[in-house]
């Protein structure tokens, strides 16, 4: 057992504010897999959770000269990672995980009625949002999102520049975003419950 590990976080951080990589390493091995486990619970996504997971203890390292914490550090690191989960939830606004993330409000039985009439809801709007789009803009929408395809095999496909696909992907996602207003606040509610 090395002397890092029985420090406590407080000292664990002066450390790390000071290069110290040895501590930065503890700190990833002390957090790292509970807040792993954290954000796949909420994502249903194990990869997902594990880009939160980097992109945090990146962060961590490169803001570490001026980093400010006013809790505990393990208080910190899992605000941090739900943070990163509504954010990945917001830019990730696909038919399949609201399918998956309705589909698992469904099977807990303890959701009350109004749970499921919100979740109806949601996908209701979802389905909406995405008839509106132009013809052209949604096949592409469907093909990234349903099928799975790279902007490279879409242009392919479709004969298009790859520029023109990620123009309509934006477009679509954009469209999505302001179509659907309350998603941000509901899955906030999901979430946080």
């Amino acid at each position: 057992m090395s002397a890092l590990q029985t420090l406590p976080d407080d000292k664990l951080l002066l450390l790390l504010k000071k290069d110290d990589r040895a501590a930065f390493t503890e700190i990833y091995n002390r957090y790292a897999k509970s807040l792993t486990g954290f954000a796949s619970s909420k994502l249903f996504d194990l990869e997902d959770a594990r880009d939160i997971i980097h992109d945090l203890f990146v962060k961590l390292w490169k803001d570490r000269y001026t980093l400010i914490i006013t809790s505990n550090l393990k208080s910190y690191l899992f605000s941090a990672v739900r943070y990163g989960v509504v954010d990945k939830i917001r830019r990730n606004v696909t038919r399949q995980d609201y399918s998956l993330f309705i589909q698992s409000l469904a099977e807990q039985h303890e959701h009350s009625i109004e749970q499921h009439i919100a979740a109806k809801e949601l996908s209701e709007l979802i389905e909406r949002a995405l008839d509106e789009l132009a013809p052209r803009t949604k096949q592409i929408y469907m093909l990234s999102r349903n099928e799975y395809y790279s902007i490279e095999e879409i242009a392919a496909q479709l004969n298009l520049s790859e520029q023109t696909v990620k123009n309509q992907l934006t477009t679509a996602l954009k469209h999505l975003r302001q179509s659907i207003p309350c998603t941000a606040t509901l899955l906030i509610y999901w979430l946080m419950r």
